[in-house]
């Protein structure tokens, strides 16, 4: 099972990170069609907006496995040493309820808005481009239960990025 939640912890950095590649590609493209070539293009905005939020999403699910949040963990680490297990457990109740609420009312959104368009990309349904909003609440909804029934993975290997052993120079 910790392996399956590798493989979408894997999958939720690389649609953050490919998203961001495509937004620090399409942006200066949009600032030279418009000053450059003086015809500005419509779709950079709106795809940038997509890509940005599907960024937060996706990456804020990847976060939470981490265990890189750092207002949760500032607030627990503060309570006396007794609480903490109790004040973690409650974040993750807590995130529990907002996911849960945001992939319900997300999803509402998604679907309310599927028969409408873009002006500037008038192939895409406005549902779609919300679709990161849900999808991003269930996955860390989904860590936020690998959390509570198999304990933290922040210390795993595919969030440390420790694949390999330590190097000889490194041993010693």
């Amino acid at each position: 099972m910790l392996r399956f939640f590798d493989r979408l912890y894997l999958f939720c950095i690389w649609i953050s990170g490919l998203s961001i590649l495509a937004m620090s590609l399409i942006i200066p493209w949009g600032v030279f069609a418009r000053y450059v070539l003086g015809t500005g293009s419509s779709w950079p905005e709106p795809v940038a907006v997509l890509l940005m939020v599907t960024f937060t999403f996706m990456g804020a699910a990847a976060g939470y496995r981490a265990g890189a949040h750092i207002a949760v963990g500032m607030l627990v680490d503060h309570l006396p040493a007794g609480v903490q297990k109790i004040g973690a457990y409650l974040v993750h109740i807590l995130m529990l309820v907002i996911c849960g609420f945001v992939v319900l009312w997300g999803s509402k959104l998604v679907m309310g808005t599927m028969g409408q368009t873009l002006a500037e990309l008038p192939w895409l349904a406005v549902g779609w481009t919300y679709m990161p909003v849900p999808l991003g609440a269930l996955l860390t909804l989904v860590f936020v239960l690998e959390v509570l029934f198999w304990g933290p993975a922040h210390d795993r290997a595919v969030v440390v990025f420790d694949h390999e052993g330590p190097t000889s120079a490194e041993a010693i």
